[in-house]
């Protein structure tokens, strides 16, 4: 059965991974994507590194699904092609630097005149204005303006650390996938298509507020204080390791306590619901001591027996054989047919009534020029024209 997505037509001329993400997100829920890439390299994370069969893992993880078709926008004749894909598109997605599209021609108003109706996105890293707006910008420079790298530090080691994954690039990617949805389903409404715009500096920011920004959030001077989350998450450390645990109601922590060995601390007053907070001093300490006397392996079996959050601190390996990842059967195995059998994680997100087929390899560069141009009405005398004037690559 097709996924919800199904028949939905989506032009990507993004590249790196928040624009590349969000449309493997459509793909994965049925969409047709066409990835316009430009000839040479293409899509720079073609260049990341665990390569096999010139596919780099890093692109092979945010474009699975698609299409691609190798065209020089910087030709007439490679715009010409563009429209012809947009004519028959839902929603076009870019994230050039602001300016880019006008320079190419294909800024809304050039789209829109072929696709009346068309879902416009533009992912932008600071925005279309303001100071910012011309530089240069990457996931890390954004977790450091947005407040990500002024929270990651562990309060026993207060030095701040970058979150090592592009988070800001793959919330941004989250985010423009909804939005483009809501516009598609605000356009079946009757609101026609509009201009969807993701500046991964706001995205970053929305993302920290809920809890990041706890301590920011009320206004003046009757504000009961108190601690924000990233002051008590920490790593435990144990006999011969680490774990990770969450307390936070009274069950939970009389719980630990019990697994700990000391259940005389459940009706210990100083460390009650409402005075947990003023006795965290002397509870940490405590707890710092009474944790060292156990090896990690035998207080988790006793931690999760008292129903307490806890967890190991698997390697990367580990998580792959974690028993509930493999039950969920979240990472799956696929054969490209040139870069040979690779692992991904499948879409968090299962459809009971419009299950997804599995999703086809991440293609190879330009892999799918021909056909494309083909059902646009390209025949073979086209498709030599274009190939002769470097607009598409060589044909074979």
């Amino acid at each position: 059965m097709p996924g919800p997505l199904s028949g939905v037509r989506v032009v990507d001329v993004s590249a790196i991974l928040a624009g590349p993400l969000a449309t493997m997100m459509l793909a994965d829920q049925g969409a047709d994507v066409v990835k316009v890439e430009p000839p040479g390299v293409g899509d720079l994370l073609r260049l990341s590194p665990f390569r096999r069969g010139g596919m780099g893992a890093f692109f092979a993880n945010g474009n699975r699904g698609k299409r691609s078709v190798v065209v020089d926008l910087r030709e007439p004749a490679g715009r010409d092609v563009l429209l012809r894909l947009v004519e028959r598109a839902d929603v076009f997605v870019q994230n050039f630097r602001p300016g880019a599209v006008e320079r190419l021609g294909i800024a809304e108003r050039d789209l829109r005149k072929v696709r009346p109706d068309l879902v416009y996105v533009s992912i932008t890293g600071y925005g279309e204005s303001g100071p910012y707006k011309d530089r240069r910008v990457y996931d890390p420079i954004l977790q450091a303006l947005t407040g990500h790298v002024a929270i990651q530090k562990n309060p026993d080691v207060p030095i701040p650390d970058l979150i090592r994954h592009v988070v800001v690039d793959k919330a941004s990617a989250y985010t423009a996938a909804q939005a483009i949805t809501a516009a598609l389903f605000a356009r079946e409404r009757g609101a026609g298509g509009q201009h969807v715009r993701v500046a991964m500096l706001d995205v970053a920011l929305a993302f920290l507020w809920p809890d990041g920004m706890m301590a920011h959030t009320m206004l003046g001077e009757d504000v009961q204080p108190g601690p924000t989350l990233y002051e008590i998450y920490r790593l435990t450390e144990t006999a011969d390791g680490h774990l990770v645990y969450f307390a936070a109601s009274d069950d939970e922590f009389h719980g630990l306590f019990r697994a700990l060995g000391r259940p005389e601390l459940c009706d210990d007053p100083r460390f009650s619901l409402w005075e947990r907070g003023k006795n965290a001093e002397a509870l940490g300490q405590l707890l710092y001591d009474e944790f060292r006397k156990w090896s990690t392996g035998e207080l988790l079996a006793r931690m999760i027996a008292e129903d307490v959050p806890a967890a190991p601190v698997n390697d990367l390996p580990s998580v792959l054989d974690d028993p509930q990842v493999r039950h969920n059967g979240v990472v799956v195995e696929l054969e490209h047919p040139v870069a040979g059998k690779m692992r991904q994680a499948r879409p968090a997100a299962r459809f009971d009534a419009t299950p997804c087929e599995p999703a086809s390899p991440p293609p190879l560069h330009g892999e799918h020029t021909d056909a494309v141009l083909r059902e646009l009405g390209y025949d073979d005398a086209a498709l030599a024209a274009l190939a002769e004037a470097g607009v598409i690559p060589p044909r074979a």
